[in-house]
């Protein structure tokens, strides 16, 4: 069995729990034991997973691996200590609030001879290999994705391009590299509202 911790609660988080207390029959999960969560909040158990400390969880010898489920802003940091510890690593996307520090962390990684891995939960989707199969062999001519959610904290997910990215690596896997054009943002804090607005082109324009 391999020792894992989540780290972080939200809702990606809590997922994780759900799904390592509760593997599918037959899945690699299977070989994952969860030897607890660690959290800034105070929450004793979680569906029988319990809290521990991230010094308890970066010291442990039977946790090899740990699942990050943090705000954006966070990760780069919390990724450093665990792979500084020897312990492989799985992040929520983004990895890192820029491509420099992304870069530096796989190199981190390689040189501690531990998996580094990124997970964009949202690529493995039934909706999305749809849609993925939907656009095979056509040519964009003209396309908008809208988004809506609740504001976020720019402190904890970084500038809101940040909140979307997620949203706009589906544009780089369907239609390959992008080139911004433009980018507008507005917004009124009175109403809590924030939109941005990006145009992007394709490789042919």
């Amino acid at each position: 069995m391999f020792g894992t911790v989540v780290v972080g609660v939200g809702i990606a988080g809590l997922a994780r729990i759900r799904d390592l207390m509760n593997p599918m029959p037959s899945s690699p999960s299977e070989h994952l034991k969860l030897f607890g969560f660690v959290s800034r909040r105070s929450f004793g158990n979680i569906n029988e997973a319990k809290q521990i400390s991230l010094e308890d969880a970066l010291r442990s010898k039977e946790i090899q691996a740990a699942f990050i489920s943090t705000e954006n802003r966070s990760h780069e940091e919390t990724i450093r200590m665990f792979l500084e510890a020897g312990k492989h690593v799985l992040v929520e996307y983004p990895m890192a609030l820029s491509a420099k520090a992304a870069h530096e962390l796989w190199e981190m990684a390689e040189q501690k001879d531990k998996v580094l891995h990124v997970e964009h939960i949202e690529l493995l989707t039934e909706e999305y290999k749809q849609l993925k199969k939907e656009v095979a062999g056509k040519d964009l001519v003209k396309g908008t994705l809208h988004f809506t959610g609740h504001v976020l904290d720019e402190n904890k997910t970084g500038f809101p391009a940040f909140s979307g990215i997620a949203r706009l690596t589906w544009l780089v896997d369907l239609f390959g590299d992008l080139t911004v054009t433009s980018a507008t943002r507005e917004k009124q804090k009175d109403k809590n509202y924030s939109r941005m607005t990006v145009h992007f082109q394709t490789a042919n324009k």
